[in-house]
């Protein structure tokens, strides 16, 4: 499971204060473990981290993991999902605070959330590594692809494309190359570097986008006095 989105805080006096105490304790015994997981999968890898070394590193038991995540697999999961919401937010944020800055351009507003989803991959590199070297537990890759599809109907949405098969191979390519500019980020080994891919792929996005999707040129197959 996902960890729990409650904040800390609330009423302060009877159950309702012992309630909000225990969500509070819940998200950061959570948080914790995700900290440790992240630093377990991304020193040894899925295959070979053990819950014993996640546990000893959050300060937690084995029997509190598999009470808030279930096992090593789903805490997998969990990391990733959380990995994910922080790119989507890194990207959805960039976008709004185009628009709200007056932009409508569709290459400025799919550029701005391309470069944050970018920096945010250069931020946590090491998850963004994690999540493509293929080391992951039984079922993720479907889940992997899954969620690439949904990318590429945020995608469609945001660039208001049309349900046809040129469309939808225009927003395939656009988003397969923030995918793969995103790991070669990921793997640079400078900022510098980094911020060198970044700019290489908005300048592959600005020429894709230059006239749109392709669209073949109209034909008349009919025979001349037909």
């Amino acid at each position: 499971m996902a960890p729990v989105a409650r904040p800390p805080w609330g009423p302060s006096r009877g159950r309702a204060g012992a309630g909000s105490w225990q969500w509070a304790r819940t998200a950061q015994t959570q948080r914790a473990l995700l900290d440790a997981a992240r630093a377990v999968f991304t020193g040894q890898g899925f295959a070979d981290a053990s819950i014993a070394d996640v546990v000893e590193r959050a300060g937690s038991s084995v029997g509190s993991l598999y009470h808030h995540f279930g096992g090593k697999s789903e805490l997998f999961i969990a990391l990733w999902q959380d990995y994910q919401q922080a790119q989507e937010a890194d990207a959805s944020e960039a976008v709004a605070r185009a628009r709200k800055a007056g932009v409508t351009d569709p290459f400025e507003l799919f550029s701005a959330g391309a470069r944050a989803f970018m920096e945010g991959c250069w931020q946590r590199r090491d998850l963004a590594v994690l999540f493509s070297d293929g080391d992951g537990p039984p079922g993720f890759e479907v889940m992997r692809r899954r969620r690439g599809r949904e990318w590429l109907g945020q995608n469609d949405a945001l660039l208001r494309l049309s349900d046809t098969s040129f469309d939808r191979l225009y927003v395939t390519i656009l988003t397969t190359l923030i995918g793969e500019g995103s790991r070669e980020v990921a793997a640079a080994g400078s900022r510098r570097q980094a911020d060198r891919v970044i700019d290489a792929v908005i300048e592959y996005v600005r020429l894709l986008m230059t006239g749109g999707a392709w669209w073949p040129p109209a034909r008349n197959d009919r025979p001349e006095g037909g």
